[in-house]
């Protein structure tokens, strides 16, 4: 059993972030804000597969006054990401943003952070802060030979000081880095430090092959330690991949449900089905479902059978036949040609009660 690290709780929207809230799931569109139509389309997109938030890049004017238009829109929470100009950030705020992610050390000047700060206090607006390994400022590259986890750190409590002397501290805290080992490190240590909710993620994780596993080791051994509030998988793809990999994360820790579970075995000289065929039959009819329901299919009668009981329904099967598990139960014996739709009919009769 995960114990998850205490920390402050926060609200963006209607969205609870620390304490005892759930880990939340988000992701940032894709598209050019200033697009509304496409923005929300994708926003879209996103809910249907259970994003909680979503951040949109907010490069001139004319893409934060577009916030108030995809507002009225869409159903999450909206963040947005400044950078360098902090009018951009007082738009942002005036058009319905939820929560921004700022970088005080970008805009410099200490009075534009304190008008943002300002603002934000005034409508309950969260900050984001944070470091990131590809921004980190050149001074402590310097000092510290690189982006290592103590310039990380150095970065991210420079800000923090800066808001909380300006008596701001609806804060959440990031420390991203491109390097798995670096970002875990990062994170641990500021967990000891602060007590703000922290957002996890690998930052520029790569393609969805390569980038899902860097994600899920960086994210997951930090999850692990309790560490950890809300999560953003950084994959070069369709930004649903990112919510439903984060997902896949959260779940197989067992920190939150997240629709079917497909247990399956990855076969041997031993299997005598096609099981290939088979668990992808079976994959692509459990995507419909939204059910936290746990499914094996295997094709070993050495451990197949023990694997099947442990799920809510499952087959193991041998040639020519197979048995059918409920509730690690045998239920029956099925022919090998019928295996897929009894075991489809099951879960479907097990879904509706």
């Amino acid at each position: 059993m995960i114990k998850r690290r205490k920390t402050k709780k926060i609200q963006v929207g209607k969205l609870d972030i620390g304490g005892d809230a759930p880990i939340s799931v988000q992701s940032m569109t894709k598209t050019d804000t200033r697009n509304v139509e496409e923005t929300i389309r994708q926003i879209r997109n996103l809910e249907r597969v259970g994003c909680e938030l979503v951040r949109v890049a907010l490069p001139d004017k004319e893409s934060a006054l577009a916030i108030s238009k995809i507002k009225k829109r869409i159903s999450i929470p909206l963040i947005a990401d400044i950078h360098f100009d902090y009018r951009l950030a007082l738009l942002a705020i005036d058009s319905g943003a939820d929560k921004l992610r700022l970088n005080p050390g970008n805009i410099r000047t200490k009075w534009k952070v304190k008008e943002v700060v300002k603002a934000a206090s005034q409508r309950g607006i969260p900050i984001r802060v944070g470091a990131n390994s590809g921004s980190l400022p050149k001074s402590l590259l310097s000092k510290y030979k690189g982006p290592t986890p103590q310039a990380m750190i150095e970065a991210v409590m420079q800000q923090i000081r800066l808001l909380e002397d300006m008596s701001f501290s609806n804060i959440v805290v990031s420390l991203k880095a491109t390097d798995v080992s670096t970002t875990i490190e990062s994170y641990r240590r500021i967990s000891s430090k602060i007590d703000y909710p922290l957002h996890l993620g690998v930052t520029e994780a790569g393609p969805p092959n390569t980038g899902i596993v860097r994600s899920s080791i960086g994210m997951g051994v930090l999850l692990c330690m309790g560490i950890g509030d809300t999560i953003r998988v950084s994959l070069t793809a369709d930004p649903v991949e990112e919510v439903k990999t984060g997902y896949r994360i959260l779940q197989s820790l067992g920190l939150r449900e997240y629709g079917p579970i497909l247990i399956s075995c990855p076969t041997c000289g031993r299997c005598e089905l096609n099981l290939l065929q088979i668990t992808k039959q079976v994959e692509k009819e459990l995507s419909k479902i939204k059910s936290p329901i746990k499914v094996a299919v295997m094709g070993c009668v050495v451990n197949g059978p023990g694997e099947a009981r442990e799920a809510d329904v499952g087959i193991a099967g041998a040639k020519g036949y197979g048995l059918l598990f409920r509730k690690g139960k045998i239920a029956r014996k099925v022919k090998e040609k019928d295996l897929v739709r009894a075991l489809l009919q099951e879960i479907e009769n097990i879904v509706k009660r």
